[in-house]
């Protein structure tokens, strides 16, 4: 009697998950970040299975992106209208400038500091540009943050995705190499975005109009349709030539704070949606990653300090003077500059990065994960510590509370 690899992939794949909704309850209690339990716990699952195809990686980064598109339509819908227009113009300038400028950091350090060559250099800085918001919504969602801190985050995070995936879009698809990629790749970048978000602004608003006014037969189809058409938007807005996730994420701000029939029931089936989304995201991306280029030496020390560099200078001297127009407290600029937390985002772009087939992939990929582990681990893990150094209010949510911005009535019209 032969054993089915298939069915080793669905035990080793299931257990990992159900570990990882497990490590919720650790997470409380070591106040550690819970997707760091799930990277940790799929990457060690890995080493029962044999490498990743490219097959597999193609597989894994369709999976991983539909679930980054569940992630930001719960995320944008988390924010609302309401709570984007207060800070819209901080969530937009730090999304697109913030995140170049940390991608132009990241890279001159790896290529000047870390001594590696210019177009890998490129990738890793766009790799790692974004902040995530599985992470960001997994760490600020289930706590009320005072003043606008909080909605800046979460809006930074959501926005900054597309940006950062468009930045590595662009120079993989870009002609040339090295440096002289950048000035080819701006236009296609531009036009992700521009396209994404008049996709997300169309779909969102027609969205609205059906959500308010066609009645759907019970809330369980209309949560399921809600998530559905959140997922089509992002397929749109990529079959356009445009950002998905921008769409997706311009989508839930339209639709959060409406007031429609059934709207709290879609709100709770969007957050448990996106809590395994969450689950699936990071248990996948883990379950591609190699240890054996994780532990090599010079990878380890490279993703050691660039995380650093990246905690410790370039957020907070780069991204800390984009910031300086923005109206903050001083104890809320410090908390926005300390909590952009790398995430699922940097490794499926690191992963894109392998699939690219250039020389060094799995050693830049390695590197991504250690850095996004460090930021998860440290940075998250100190999220509330800091919070109250900076004299942020943070207050945990009630389980079961209806959402800040869910004020609908299901029978309201």
């Amino acid at each position: 009697m032969t054993t089915d690899p298939f069915a080793i992939v669905v035990a080793v794949v299931a257990g990992a998950i159900a570990l990882a909704v497990l490590a919720q309850l650790l997470s409380r209690r070591v106040r550690i970040p819970a997707p760091a339990f799930f990277l940790i716990a799929a990457a060690l699952g890995a080493l029962l299975l044999p490498p990743v195809s490219a097959h597999g990686r193609l597989l894994d980064e369709r999976v991983v992106s539909v679930a980054l598109a569940v992630i930001l339509f719960d995320g944008g819908m988390h924010i609302g209208w309401r709570r984007f227009r207060a800070s819209a113009w901080p969530i937009v300038w730090l999304g697109i400038l913030g995140t170049a400028l940390t991608a132009a950091a990241v890279a001159a350090s790896a290529h000047f500091i870390f001594g590696l060559d210019a177009t890998a250099s490129l990738l890793l800085g766009a790799a790692l540009s974004p902040t995530d918001p599985a992470v960001v919504f997994s760490v600020l969602g289930k706590t009320e943050i005072g003043g606008r801190s909080g909605t800046i985050l979460e809006g930074e995070s959501g926005a900054n995705d597309p940006v950062g995936i468009a930045i590595m879009a662009s120079l993989l698809a870009a002609s040339g190499t090295g440096w002289a990629a950048v000035g080819s790749g701006v236009l296609d970048f531009v036009l992700q975005l521009v396209i994404g978000a008049a996709v997300g602004v169309v779909g969102g608003l027609g969205l609205r109009w059906v959500l308010r006014r066609l009645a759907l037969p019970n809330e369980a189809l209309a949560s399921v349709f809600a998530v559905a058409a959140a997922v089509f938007l992002y397929g749109a807005g990529a079959v356009a030539h445009g950002s998905g996730f921008l769409a997706v994420f311009v989508a839930g701000i339209a639709v959060g704070d409406l007031r429609a029939p059934y709207k709290r029931e879609i709100t709770l089936f969007s957050s448990g949606l996106a809590s395994l989304a969450e689950v699936v995201a990071f248990a996948v991306l883990g379950l591609t990653v190699e240890l054996d280029y994780v532990l090599r030496p010079s990878v380890l020390w490279t993703g050691l300090g660039i995380a650093a560099l990246l905690i410790f200078l370039i957020r907070p001297l780069f991204v800390g003077l984009v910031a300086l127009p923005i109206r903050l407290a001083w104890g809320e600029r410090g908390f926005v500059l300390w909590a952009g937390l790398k995430g699922a985002v940097p490794i499926l772009l690191g992963l894109l990065v392998v699939s690219s087939g250039i020389a060094g992939a799995h050693e830049l990929y390695a590197i991504v994960f250690v850095v996004v582990l460090v930021s998860v681990v440290l940075q998250g893990g100190l999220v509330p510590v800091l919070g109250r150094v900076f004299r942020v209010p943070m207050r945990a949510t009630p389980a079961g509370a209806p959402d800040a911005s869910d004020g609908a009535d299901p029978t309201a019209e």
